[in-house]
């Protein structure tokens, strides 16, 4: 029975959180315990039936997922990396071939290329004929390097992203082809030199998932082994940090280079209508007032899933100053104001001040407030059902706001910790989202408006205002008049 190793590494970084993670922000669990993820809407999920299937012996090491955060310590980066790689190396002994299930987006400080770091050292391990396939998200930066170390790949085709288990069964066909003999995929890249962000990337409305659709449509046809359109987390200021285009053929070097080609030609004009369009919270608040059903103010700058703090009160505090008299459901990373809510027990009443402590962008807000509800802040993601855990977490309520209070960031791109705490958004007239998108049904589907307000923070989607460093430079929005002169790379092993 041949023998498929499995593995797992994932972070998503912005460089323009103030403060790094750590080697603690990893849930890591080894051997047997990634099995926990049968059944569930994630790409070992989706992976686990279609190998096994195929009478395949799956060979489970390690799983290393972290939220989104700031960029990774040196010291966090070395334990991480020395752990993923020896857990590896433990079980490669009589391996066929490889699943490692990646995002695409870390990076760590002295290394801005982990993914790409440790496909090299696996692929030292393995030698140059075994079959090594991923999955990312097309959130992801797929660098020259990890390409070069890798057979084929498969890439997230929604966002919101949905399509977890089905980007892992689609990884696991085409390790098995490759496995079978006789395919000999070839790259072809399109580097395109700008950043997007905004509306028109929710594939199942705008532009960008009008192109993603004719990815599929050419692996669906046979056209095409795998297709996708990365692009990128702009949080990440990377070296190859970009937009692209990555086609894998059958040895048709011709077809990939012409495909790849054609997608980054469609894509490149409409660069203009891939960009955040912001409301000031002035006019976001003035409106709110006069309009009679629930609103959504969206604080894409503060989206911990982007890799925020989730310490912003920029919205908040624009709420209290402007004396907005409706029903107010808000939600802080505030580890302090958490502790002193489950000091003062359920009923209790607490002078704290709320945002803040890690972000100097903000200044803290003081409150007067009723403990409401306390909990371990324990919950799981609507779509995929991991685990959330933001630790000691508290209901605060005060004049016409309640405040779900975290202790640690976690991902808040859906309800789940709404509905962990007793809470339903549906019940108030104005909830903060700190997501830049959700899945339609969470909110677009029933509030009246969704605002995508104007605040500052580490994930802003005005991209000029994040400061850039690393990233290639000209690039679109930051300059202006960026010419593209479509080059595709072809990259075969």
């Amino acid at each position: 029975m041949p023998k498929i190793l499995i593995a797992e590494c994932k972070q998503e970084i912005s460089s323009f959180h103030p403060v790094q993670s750590g080697y603690e922000n990893f849930h890591i669990d080894h051997g047997d315990a990634l099995f926990k993820q049968r059944g569930l809407n994630t790409e070992f999920g989706g992976a686990f039936p279609v190998l096994e299937g195929a009478g395949m012996e799956l060979v489970p090491t390690v799983s290393a997922r972290a939220g989104s955060a700031g960029i990774l310590s040196a010291e966090g980066w070395k334990k991480l990396s020395e752990e993923v790689l020896s857990a590896i190396r433990a079980k490669i002994d009589g391996i066929d071939a490889i699943y490692f299930c990646m995002h695409g987006a870390m990076a760590a400080v002295g290394e801005l290329d982990p993914e790409g770091y440790i496909l090299t050292e696996v692929r030292k391990m393995v030698g140059d004929k075994m079959p090594i396939v991923i999955s990312l998200d097309l959130h992801g930066i797929l660098t020259e390097r990890m390409i070069r170390q890798v057979d084929g790949f498969s890439i997230y085709h929604t966002y919101p992203h949905v399509d977890f288990a089905s980007t892992g069964a689609r990884a696991a066909e085409l390790l098995l082809k490759i496995m079978k003999g006789g395919v000999k995929p070839i790259v072809a890249r399109t580097i395109m030199p700008t950043l997007v962000r905004g509306d028109e990337l929710i594939t199942r409305t705008g532009c960008y998932g009008d192109l993603i659709r004719e990815c599929q449509r050419i692996e669906r046809d046979g056209t095409a082994l795998s297709a996708g359109i990365m692009i990128g987390n702009p949080f990440t200021d990377v070296p190859e940090l970009c937009s692209q285009v990555l086609v894998i053929t059958d040895g048709d070097e011709a077809t990939a280079s012409k495909e790849s080609r054609r997608l980054a030609e469609e894509f490149w004009p409409m660069r203009h209508r891939m960009q955040g369009k912001l409301i000031p919270l002035d006019r976001c608040i003035a409106q709110a007032r006069t309009i009679a059903g629930p609103v959504a103010f969206t604080d894409a700058a503060d989206a911990t899933s982007s890799g925020a703090t989730g310490d912003s009160n920029a919205i908040l505090r624009g709420l209290v100053e402007a004396g907005y008299p409706k029903r107010v459901l808000a939600q802080i990373v505030d580890a302090e104001a958490a502790a002193a809510a489950h000091k003062a027990g359920v009923g209790g009443e607490i002078s704290v001040t709320l945002g803040g402590k890690q972000d100097p962008r903000y200044t803290p807000l003081p409150v007067k407030a009723k403990v409401k509800l306390l909990s371990d802040g324990n919950a799981r993601l609507e779509t995929m059902k991991l685990p959330l855990t933001a630790g000691p977490t508290a209901v605060l309520t005060f004049d016409n706001y309640t405040v779900v209070v975290f202790s640690k960031s976690i991902s808040l791109f859906d309800r789940a910790m709404y509905y962990a705490n007793g809470i339903d958004p549906k019940d108030y007239d104005l909830t903060v989202v700190k997501s830049p998108h959700t899945e339609y049904h969470m909110y677009d589907g029933w509030v009246e408006k969704n605002f995508n307000v104007d605040v500052p923070g580490s994930t802003s989607a005005d991209l000029k205002s994040l400061g850039h460093t690393i990233c290639a430079r000209p690039m679109y929005p930051m300059e202006a008049d960026v010419t593209f002169d479509p080059k595709v790379a072809i990259i075969s092993r």
